[in-house]
């Protein structure tokens, strides 16, 4: 074999290794969160940041119900259609209005629940997010859903690495992502 056909060879060569390389899952959980429930939405929380302690990029994409969970109940916005004033008036403003997904009872459940967290010292879902983003865990909000429930981005929480995007920018971020979750 001559010098130029050896070339040729290690180039093609070099060019499969690259695209291998390209497919190697990444130390990195991209994670859905589609429920808006409070059990739920920690879970989600504590999955998070405990990856994060072990090392691992972590990506949150907040979709339908999960979305009213990351609105400040203190932001209010104005310009919003029928539709849009329903949504926000029906569906949580923030963590602290989320709710059970199995026994709430009225809301005596997730009251029960809150309380028995704090007497048994596990950190609230408010302190899960601030966590979150002491850690670095990204979270994106859904635009699709957004739009449907008539959310505008002036009435989410202040959170460092918040950010809004399509199902594209969750799939390419989870595209090479070790761990991929849907809750």
């Amino acid at each position: 074999m001559d010098m130029q056909n050896l070339e040729v060879k290690f180039d093609e060569l070099k060019a499969q290794v690259d695209a291998l390389s390209k497919q190697t899952a990444e130390n990195k959980l991209s994670m859905v969160v589609f429920s808006g429930d409070l059990d739920k939405v920690l879970a989600a929380f504590v999955i998070a940041t405990g990856s994060v302690a072990m090392g691992m990029e972590v990506v949150m994409f907040f979709t339908f119900w999960g979305t009213p969970v990351l609105r400040d109940k203190k932001k209010k916005v104005g310009g919003k259609d029928v539709m849009g004033k329903m949504f926000g008036a029906m569906l949580p403003s923030g963590t602290g209005d989320v709710k059970l997904s199995n026994m709430n009872m009225g809301g005596m459940g997730t009251a029960m629940m809150k309380s028995l967290m704090k007497k048994k010292n596990v950190a609230s879902l408010e302190e899960m997010l601030s966590l979150a983003e002491e850690l670095g865990v990204r979270i994106y909000v859904c635009e699709m859903s957004m739009d449907l429930m008539g959310f505008k981005r002036e009435e989410f929480i202040d959170y460092k690495d918040l950010g809004f995007a399509g199902v594209a920018t969750f799939l390419q971020e989870a595209q090479n992502s070790k761990v991929q979750l849907f809750i």
